[in-house]
């Protein structure tokens, strides 16, 4: 009742997703792999790719079981068609090494506060 068709609308181009639900598929994926401690092999994997993008974005069909771990069913989809634009996983890996950059520094100020109380 609440839903407009929006919601239910599942794009089939990349050209479809909005740019701003693209970085927010993007953050939400990075700080996943981020929080498994994933950032290494993930960067070292999209990197291999970079250059069959479009092929990694076909190989997504294979990896559909652990994406779904991440997405529902709809972001899945987006994103599948996202990794068709050679500049997403560029983007993903920027905000991989963001979130990364973000948890260390957290961990530093944590640790810091932590000395100074004692």
């Amino acid at each position: 009742m609440g839903r407009s068709m929006s919601d239910n609308f599942i794009p089939v181009s990349h050209t479809e997703i909005p740019q701003e639900r693209k970085k927010e598929i993007i953050s939400k994926l990075a700080k996943s792999i981020v929080e498994r401690g994933l950032t290494a092999p993930a960067i070292m994997f999209l990197e291999s790719i970079k250059p069959m993008n479009f092929l990694g974005a076909q190989v997504m069909i294979f990896f559909e079981p652990i994406i779904l771990t991440f997405f529902n069913i709809k972001e899945y989809r987006e994103a599948s068609l996202m990794f068709e634009e050679r500049e997403t996983v560029e983007n993903l890996i920027h905000e991989i090494e963001s979130e990364e950059n973000r948890i260390k520094e957290d961990k530093k100020i944590k640790e810091k506060s932590v000395k100074e109380d004692k």
